[in-house]
């Protein structure tokens, strides 16, 4: 299975790839200083964040800022980096960007500062408890392996 993804593509769940912090990494760099002062942190979330858990093979950054206006501030650094803004998202809690088609699969949750404390507490929480782990590994490939 490619980590390139298309809109409509079936889910995967991949077992645990010892180089999804590298890819972070990786693609982090840019974003410490694109989105410019209104970026407080910049964090590795999502399920590719736990070690050892299977998971879809996306890449999820969250962006933590004050406040989402103006959007332009955080929007148009983030585009120039190749993101592109998804203002169709129903979630509005945080604001929405993905990788453009054909490159790596990334996800990019821009929150404010409170509500993206509690996407990590929630993330490091799961990644404290491995024993959660095996059993979100169990289920998520028993559910989606069919």
């Amino acid at each position: 299975m490619s980590q390139f993804m298309k809109a409509g593509d079936p889910v995967w769940i991949t077992p645990y790839n010892a180089t999804w912090p590298e890819w972070f990494q990786q693609l982090a760099q840019p974003f410490r200083n694109a989105p410019g002062p209104a970026a407080f942190r910049i964090d590795h979330i999502g399920s590719t964040y736990v070690p050892g858990l299977a998971a879809k093979p996306v890449i999820d950054i969250q962006i933590s800022v004050a406040d989402f206006e103006p959007l332009d501030v955080y929007q148009l650094p983030l585009e120039r980096l190749g993101y592109i803004f998804r203002a169709d998202n129903s979630d509005r809690s945080k604001r929405y960007f993905r990788e453009a088609p054909g490159h790596l699969r990334v996800h990019i949750h821009v929150r404010q500062t409170v509500r993206a404390a509690l996407s990590r507490l929630c993330a490091d929480a799961l990644r404290c408890c491995f024993p959660i782990c095996s059993v979100e590994n169990r289920i998520g490939t028993a559910v989606f392996s069919g």
